[in-house]
Formats: structure tokens, C-alpha cells, sequence
């Protein structure tokens, strides 16, 4: 490959822009106020060059706060023309638009221009999921019930907070009059300004070190490298069509037939060296519920992102530049009017599950090509929003609850994480409960309902929640009618499933999607996670694993009969019984 500038002085600058970006989601990290950001990571960090190619991203954000950072810049400049606005030296823009680039409303992004020699050279950006977004009710996830994008929250597209340097306070005003609990919001937002400051300064000084030409010479090859890896692996799948189809929750309470049991469908074209990802056949947008994808901003990333992971795998790859290069050979159609393309203002702010279930059904369509490469089907996430009031002020608290990950070629799959687009951590019990009025009660693997395989399924969590004052909760999830697909022989994984305990004894249980809904000092909610499907044939497990699964409480002796043919007499494996049992 023909390079612009000297690959060592190349992989320098390379060094530089990953450190600048780390930099930078280090310190939004210790300056944020709100647990979603310092503790779970979502947020987003990342350079672009001036017309929103990215060059680099920080590598503790998840995948969707910082895959879609060119598509915010595409849509800051897209509004900025549209109002016959440029872009200034000193000027800071607000934007969370998710028909224009931004993931959904809550993932509010600020990005600070970057000039060199009086010329718009890149932006410095950070994106990050705030607690509260003016919606209608308390929280920003599961704000189920919106019935268009204007009860999803405020909007901000492109609009300035700071103009030649100087905070442009009204605007200020007006986010600390309509979201609750704004001291925490605002001073994150204002986190975000300063860390996305940090890396305009670094970039200019790197500017200034090496010249705008060597940078860009030098970020050229990089996006031409990363595409060629992309291509490379793209050319070692047989050409051909690849289909899957997966089903999501959707509104199963609902009456209305149109907004449950919702198909996703996927078909992938590869010749050559390029991949066409159609999604026709995917359900058509729910026009007043919020559980559409925005095409820019949650598919393309959800495409991009998983077959990045399979294709791309960083344990044979090592550490690869991730930069727009690698989304060169990849294509996306979404037929207009779909879940995954709506029209505005068709509610999007639940898109994230159905974003993770897309993600899958990619995987699932690939498999057969690469099966060595994918993983059995996963188990979905569910986020709840607690909230209330206490010493009279307001309190918002975001949980992710984890899913889990389908058995793999050669090893099992990973048991309560974050699955496919989702990289975020979980939040520790003691900053939970030592502000605010909640108790987890329990924190542990669910038992016998992981997908049976040669290689199993992963396993979900329980979590349960008390309340210690009245107040509600919302939830946004799914995956509690359709199981995770086995694949090459194995089991599919166990669903999901909510409950709500009451103080009298009595027992709900509840759908994948709540609305926002009061409860009572002493309530508790338990989230079930759902567990991953197996990969292979489960007569073909290793009894010694098997075993070892009975011995750490995963499954009991009658589901090591039943589902792997492996007989366990107390602690001890009888080898004699299994080949018997497994013959017969």
C-alpha cells in the first residue's frame, strides 16, 4: 500500500491521536458528577477532521457514543448551512438531534472546532447519556410511552453554548429551568465542554508539531489501513446472500397487534471485497411508540459495529485504528418508514434495544459464512430509570441491567455483560446505596437456564431493587417472548423476565416496557437477565465441564442429565454411566 507520509512517523501520530482521545475520557470521567458517566462509561470521546471523518475514539466509551460522532458533525454542519451559519474560532455547539446524526435525545453531544492557521482543521468531540432530558416523565430511559419526538425531551440541533469564547447564558438558563436535577446534568454537560476543549488543545498542538499536511497525510493512510483490513477480511467470505430474521417484544401488553412481536430482518450481499446490508422485511416504524432506530446514529453504528467485532476480532488483530476507513466497504439500506429508517417525528428514545436486537440479527445472518467467528444468539439488555423525591428535592438514578453473550467456537459464552453495540460497566452497590434511597437486595447468576451447547450459552443476573421511599420506576427492555438462537446444534438461551414484589406478599409480573410507574417504600423489582444460546451439539460438552458447572451452582444434576447426557453421583463425575447414557 502507497503511503503519504513515513509509517513510522505515521504510527507516532497515530500513538498521539489514540492518547489524545483517552486523555480525553479520562477527564470527562473525573470531572463528571453522575454515576452513568464516571462509573458506566457512556460516553463518548473522539477527534474528527473538518468535515466529520473520525481519525480517533477513546477506548473506554462504548461503541455507541462514539460510533456515531460523524454523524453528529455531519448534522451540526447540515443545520449550520440550513441557517447560512459558519463555524467559528471559540464557538462550542450542543447538539442531541437524532434525526440529524445524534444517537437519541439523551446522548447530548458537544463538539469544539479545531483551527490551525485560520482554517477549520477538525473537531474535538464528547458525547454521553445525561439522566434527564425534559421529558415527560422523570429519567431519560424508559420513557416508553412517547408518542412523538417532542415528548422525548429537549432538542438541541447545532445550537451554540459558547460563541468566540465567551458562555452564551441563556442558553444555559434554559437547560437549568427544564431538566430536573440540573445541578448534576449541567455539571456533566459542562464536563463535557472541558474535556472536548482538552482535545482540541492537544490536536492543535500536534497541529503545530508536525503540520496540518503531515497529519492529514498521516490520518489518510491511516483510514486507507483500516479500510484495507476491513477489505481483506471482507474477501475471505464466499461472495453470496446471507439472511436472517429475529423477532423483538415490542409492546406485548398492548393490544394492538402492529406494536408486538416485531420482525428485523437482515440480508447480506458480499462480492468481492464489499458487503450491502439491506434491511428489508424489518417491521414498519411504530408511529406513537419510541422504539425506533434512527438510521444515522444507532443501524449504521449497530452494522458497522458488529461486523467490525466479527470480521476484525482484536485477538487476532491486535489494537486496530478505529477511524471512518473501516466503514468504506460496508453499504446499508433501510427501506423508508421501517423500524430501522423512520420518519420524523416518530419517537426514537427506546431505540437502544432494538439497536442491540439489529446488531444480532447481522450476526445471525452471517454466521453460516464465519462460523467459527460469531457467537450464539444474545440476550438482551433492559435499562431502568428509578426516581423520586427526597428532602424535597428530586432524585434520578439510571441501572443497565446486563444481558449475556451465546456460546462461541471453543468457549463458553460470557455470563452478565453488556452484549454486541453496549460496552458499559455496571454501577457498584455501595455508590447506589450510599446516595440514594435504594437497596440492592441480591446480585447473583441465574441458575439452570443457560442455553445448553458444546460450548453454553452465557448466563444472566438477578438483580433486585428495594425502594426505602415512594417513588417509580421505568423500564426499557426486551427479549422476554423470544428466546437467543442456538446455532450449529445448541439450545436456544432462556428469555428474560421482570417482577415486582409488594410489601403485602403479592407478585407481578411485568412486561419488557413500563412506563413510568409509582411505587410504594418497600416495593422491590427483580430483573431477571436473559442467558445466551448454545453453540454445538450439548451431547458433544466435555463432562469434566459439565461437572465443573454443577459444582459452581450453574445447573443441578437433573439438567446435566437431561440436556448434556453427563451422569454426576454427588461430586464426582461416573464416566461409565455418561458414555452409556450418551450412546443410548
Amino acid at each position: 500500500m502507497q503511503t503519504r507520509v513515513d509509517p513510522f512517523l505515521a504510527a507516532v501520530i497515530h500513538g498521539a491521536l489514540e492518547s489524545i482521545a483517552i486523555e480525553m475520557g479520562h477527564k470527562l470521567m473525573r470531572m463528571s458528577y453522575s454515576s452513568i458517566i464516571r462509573e458506566s462509561e457512556d460516553f463518548g470521546a473522539a477527534l474528527t477532521d473538518a468535515s466529520g471523518r473520525q481519525l480517533c475514539e477513546c477506548t473506554m466509551s462504548t461503541p455507541l457514543q462514539s460510533g456515531p460522532i460523524p454523524g453528529y458533525i455531519a448534522g451540526i454542519l447540515r443545520e449550520l448551512a440550513k441557517r447560512n451559519d459558519t463555524v467559528n474560532p471559540g464557538d462550542v455547539f450542543m447538539h442531541n438531534d437524532a434525526y440529524g446524526g445524534a444517537s437519541h435525545g439523551p446522548d447530548v453531544g458537544f463538539a469544539v472546532p479545531i483551527f490551525h492557521n485560520g482554517a477549520l482543521a477538525g473537531f474535538s468531540v464528547t458525547t454521553a447519556h445525561h439522566l434527564d432530558i425534559g421529558a415527560l416523565t422523570p429519567g431519560s430511559c424508559g420513557i416508553v410511552d412517547a408518542v412523538d419526538a417532542y415528548a422525548e425531551g429537549l432538542q438541541f440541533k447545532a445550537v451554540r453554548v459558547y460563541e468566540a469564547g465567551r458562555k452564551v447564558e441563556p442558553v444555559w438558563q434554559i437547560l437549568r429551568s427544564n431538566i430536573r436535577i440540573a445541578d448534576l446534568v449541567v455539571g456533566d454537560m459542562e464536563a463535557q465542554v472541558a474535556a472536548a476543549r482538552i482535545g482540541a488543545d492537544r490536536y492543535a498542538a500536534l497541529l503545530d508539531q508536525y503540520s496540518l499536511e503531515t497529519v492529514t497525510g498521516a490520518y489518510e493512510d491511516l483510514l486507507d489501513y483500516s479500510e484495507k483490513l476491513m477489505r481483506d477480511a471482507i474477501s475471505a467470505i464466499p461472495d453470496g446472500v446471507y439472511n436472517a430474521r429475529t423477532q423483538i417484544d415490542g409492546y406485548l401488553d398492548s393490544p394492538d397487534p402492529a406494536l408486538k412481536e416485531l420482525p428485523i430482518e437482515a440480508t447480506l450481499t458480499i462480492k468481492g471485497s464489499d458487503i450491502h446490508v439491506d434491511l428489508t422485511g424489518t417491521a414498519p416504524q411504530t408511529s406513537n411508540k419510541p422504539i425506533n432506530m434512527p438510521f444515522v446514529g444507532t443501524v449504521d453504528c449497530a452494522v458497522w459495529l458488529t461486523l467490525r467485532s466479527i470480521l476484525l476480532d482484536s485477538d487476532i488483530y491486535g489494537s486496530i485504528p478505529q477511524n471512518s476507513g473501516l466503514t468504506r466497504p460496508i453499504t446499508i439500506h433501510a427501506p423508508l418508514g421501517c423500524l430501522a429508517n423512520p420518519i420524523y417525528p416518530a419517537p426514537v428514545i427506546a431505540r437502544f434495544c432494538p439497536g442491540n436486537a439489529l446488531a444480532d440479527t447481522i450476526m445471525k445472518a452471517i454466521a453460516p459464512a464465519v462460523p467459527r467467528q460469531v457467537s450464539a444468539g444474545i440476550g438482551n439488555l433492559r435499562v431502568m430509570a428509578f426516581s423520586g423525591l427526597a428532602k424535597g428535592a428530586p432524585w434520578v438514578h439510571m441501572e443497565i441491567m446486563e444481558g449475556a453473550y451465546g456460546g462461541r467456537y471453543g468457549k463458553d459464552g460470557m455470563d452478565a455483560v453488556d452484549t454486541l453495540y453496549a460496552n458499559t460497566r455496571n454501577n457498584p452497590v455501595e455508590d447506589i446505596e450510599s446516595h440514594l434511597p435504594l437497596r440492592v437486595l441480591n446480585y447473583e447468576l441465574r441458575e439452570n437456564v443457560a442455553g445448553p451447547g458444546k460450548w453454553r450459552g452465557g448466563i444472566g443476573s438477578i438483580r433486585s431493587f428495594e425502594l426505602l421511599l415512594d417513588g417509580a420506576v421505568s423500564v426499557e427492555g426486551d427479549g422476554q417472548r423470544f428466546r437467543p438462537w442456538g446455532f450449529l446444534g445448541g439450545s436456544d438461551g432462556s428469555p428474560a423476565k421482570v417482577e415486582l414484589s409488594h410489601m403485602d406478599g403479592s407478585v407481578e409480573n411485568l412486561p419488557s416496557k413500563i412506563p413510568y410507574r409509582q411505587l410504594a417504600k418497600g416495593d422491590r423489582i427483580t430483573a431477571f437477565g436473559p442467558c445466551g444460546g448454545g453453540y454445538g451439539d450439548p451431547m458433544q460438552r466435555a463432562p469434566e465441564d459439565v461437572l465443573e458447572d454443577v459444582l459452581d451452582g450453574l445447573i443441578d444434576v437433573d439438567m446435566a442429565r437431561a440436556s448434556y447426557g453427563v451422569v454426576i453421583d454427588g461430586t464426582r463425575l461416573d464416566t461409565a454411566a455418561t458414555h452409556a447414557l450418551r450412546g443410548n
